[in-house]
């Protein structure tokens, strides 16, 4: 599934202060592709990537065998977000699936923009790293994916694209929601022009 991955993005990886690890991890990523995630995980190395989770709306990868395919191959997490509850909310389902052992791959925008600008991160983050402030947030900026797979298209045209990992933060103690989802929004917007 990687190589499939790396032949049809072609991406190059870089790190920028930050080294793979298999600490536990939150990759925190900009969206504009259903094959994001795919992207993300393949760019990881081998032994990272035995231990990275991404996460993904149930609605559309539990849809169809191909889908669940791709699915059940990257070992993704699939959130429910139409019958969220009490207590099972996604932020609650996610720290269950990863434990102490697992990463994850998130997407703070919660849909796909349309490539050029960022949207306002929801929650989920702020208190991913409020419940876990244990857990490394690494930043990451993909690039080009618009290209390869626009919304609405089914087949994947292969170009080259980025993936930039950043350098980690961390929830600073105190610090309000909204200062927050602008401050790691920021770090992931600054990878653009890496």
């Amino acid at each position: 599934m990687a190589g499939l991955a790396k032949v049809v993005a072609g991406s190059s990886v870089r790190w920028v202060d930050c080294h793979p690890d298999t600490c536990q991890r939150i990759y925190f990523a900009n969206h504009t592709s259903h094959i994001d995630a795919v992207i993300i995980w393949a760019s990881l190395p081998k032994h990272c990537r035995e231990l990275t989770k991404p996460v993904a709306a149930k609605d559309y990868w539990d849809r169809g065998w191909f889908r669940r395919y791709l699915a059940r191959s990257l070992n993704a997490m699939l959130i429910d977000r139409e019958n969220i509850k009490v207590h099972r909310s996604p932020v609650e389902s996610m720290l269950q699936e990863i434990g102490d052992k697992y990463s994850a791959i998130i997407f703070p925008e919660g849909s796909r923009n349309d490539g050029t600008t960022l949207r306002n991160f929801k929650s989920g983050l702020f208190y991913l790293a409020k419940k876990r402030p244990d857990l490394e947030l690494v930043p990451v900026y993909v690039d080009n994916m618009t290209r390869i797979l626009p919304k609405g298209e089914y087949l994947p045209v292969p170009l080259l694209s980025r993936v930039i990992f950043g350098p980690p933060i961390w929830l600073e103690n105190g610090e309000p929601k909204t200062d927050f989802l602008v401050r790691a929004r920021e770090a992931v917007s600054r990878l653009r022009d890496v």
